[in-house]
């Protein structure tokens, strides 16, 4: 597995057997689609071309991305487009609130393009959509996947203040890939943000992408990094190349290297990891909450 960044030989030109990806076939993803479309919502899984649609759709849960679906800031691994968004919509929290209840969804998943031309970040809006879940739907536990607010603490609390049932923010790769993977955040700004929510009372929860150069040590030492920063849940994955314009594959991680890892978090003491090519960072989320589920 271990490998030098930017590797030293050819790239990966196609993608391995395990990587193949079935298309939806059931009517749950039509239902899911009509139910996200009639609510004027986004979702991860569109916005980022996520591998797994197909299942989670199928199954009737979905990632919604709150805070429109233009982001501020250009990470050359994400499919989410960039520019200048437009303001709030201040009725979506109902309306994400109101799309978990007719999904059913048991286990809510809330995520958002970063918003660093809001003066509070997007920060009020995650707090609200937690707010409307829970009011009308008082079984059901969220989770959201935040950015990092600048590293402004104040900010910060107010998504804490809110009392997710898990916090994630993803570290996305190892801190030597950061000028070229995701030039515009900070490692040590993450992991503080991880280290506060934690802090607070939150269960922590981060991820990384495997396949951007980075070697095994450098992902063992992330992993380090984020149990001495209190982190418990993680997730990681293969990272996989949305368009020609964004960063090429330099590896492809087999399912055993994977399961490796997942070995290895154990060891260092997460209290759950998922560890697979396709996970991504919501992928079987509930999982982290109830394990048997």
């Amino acid at each position: 597995m271990e490998r030098k960044p930017g590797g030293e030989s050819a790239k990966p030109q196609r993608r391995p057997p395990w990587l193949k990806i079935r298309l939806p076939e059931t009517g749950g993803f039509a239902n899911t689609r009509k139910i996200v479309s009639s609510r004027r919502l986004h979702t991860v899984c569109e916005e980022a071309r996520c591998p797994n649609i197909g299942e989670c759709w199928s199954a009737g849960t979905a990632t919604f991305i709150i805070l429109g679906d233009t982001c501020t800031r250009a990470c050359r691994f994400c499919a989410v487009k960039t520019g200048r968004p437009g303001l709030p919509d201040p009725g979506e929290p109902a309306r994400v609130a109101e799309a978990v209840r007719e999904m059913g969804i048991h286990h809510a998943v809330i995520t958002s393009v970063t918003r660093d031309d809001c003066d509070d970040g997007g920060a009020g809006p995650f707090a609200l959509t937690v707010q409307a879940i829970r009011k009308i739907n008082k079984e059901c536990t969220v989770e959201l996947l935040i950015p990092d607010f600048k590293g402004n603490p104040a900010l910060q609390q107010i998504v804490f203040d809110a009392k997710p049932d898990v916090l994630a923010h993803n570290v996305e790769t190892v801190p030597a890939l950061y000028h070229t993977v995701r030039p515009q955040a900070d490692y040590q700004r993450s992991l503080t943000l991880l280290e506060r929510a934690a802090a607070a009372g939150l269960a922590a929860k981060s991820g990384l992408m495997l396949g951007l150069g980075e070697t095994k040590d450098q992902v063992d030492e992330v992993l380090r990094d984020l149990r001495a920063h209190r982190c418990t849940l993680l997730t990681l994955g293969q990272y996989l190349q949305p368009t020609k314009s964004h960063l090429p594959v330099e590896q492809f991680i087999t399912p055993d290297e994977f399961k490796e890892w997942d070995q290895r978090a154990k060891e260092l003491g997460f209290r759950h990891c998922e560890s697979g090519p396709l996970v991504r960072s919501s992928y079987h989320a509930e999982r982290a909450i109830n394990p048997s589920g």
